[in-house]
């Protein structure tokens, strides 16, 4: 069965036979786009007024979380979770863009080019089969998103106690180090991304994997902007 290193995406992300209307290549493109237009929507509807939509911030990210993990476990309901899941975000991203931009002036503006770079880069290397998908590429990108989840998981217990991983969230040269690799893993990441959705029809994904295929990738760039900022954020602290 095909994989991919996206979290979103698993072996049993569908069953091979179905009946009914099936995904397509196109349709997982055009629900990209309708989600990237409610995520901005609502960063855009927090950008102005930061302060005022503070509050909505944390309950946000909660039912973000939430609703990321339903559609892993329910992916028949992303035509619904996926939308208010980017909305949640958007105010998520919205609110933290914010707040950075207001110590680092045009910092965020910086972080969603080169978001969309490292984006259109990875398709163009994706699509010229400079990056091939492999097997021995998916269990390297897997292996690695792991470690990061794990060090993630460590750090946030380590906050209930006051405390944090030494060095990787610093501006040092560890830091820098730290994310400049994770961003690498989640650029990489993007390509898993990629041949899921192009190879997903042909294993007879129903149409609502379509949304599940969107809501996927946009884990994986909003994941990518967020590390990206902080990159960015560490580097604009040392001058």
């Amino acid at each position: 069965m095909f994989r991919s290193s996206n979290p979103m995406f698993r072996d049993k992300a569908y069953d091979a036979a179905v009946t009914g209307e099936l995904m397509t290549a196109r349709g997982a493109v055009n629900k990209t786009f309708v989600l990237l237009a409610i995520l901005i929507f609502g960063v855009s509807m927090v950008w102005a007024q930061p302060l005022k939509y503070m509050g909505l911030a944390m309950p946000s990210l909660i039912i973000g979380a939430i609703l990321s993990i339903v559609t892993v476990f329910k992916r028949e309901w992303s035509p619904v979770t996926a939308p208010i899941y980017a909305f949640c975000e958007g105010i998520v991203i919205g609110w933290l863009s914010a707040m950075i931009e207001s110590r680092y002036p045009g910092i965020a503006v910086q972080a969603v080019i080169l978001t969309f770079g490292v984006l259109f880069c990875m398709l163009g290397l994706y699509q010229s089969r400079i990056i091939r998908v492999t097997d021995r590429f998916r269990t390297i990108i897997m292996s690695a998103l792991g470690a990061i989840c794990l060090i993630y998981i460590v750090g946030l217990v380590m906050s209930f106690f006051g405390k944090s991983i030494p060095l990787i969230h610093e501006n040092g040269p560890v830091g820098i180090i730290f994310s400049i690799v994770v961003i690498g893993i989640a650029a990489f990441s993007l390509a898993m991304d990629f041949d899921f959705i192009e190879q997903a029809p042909q294993y007879g994904a129903p149409k609502y994997m379509e949304w599940y295929a969107a809501f996927g990738l946009m884990v994986t760039l909003i994941w990518l902007y967020i590390e990206i900022l902080k990159l960015l954020a560490k580097l604009r602290s040392r001058d």
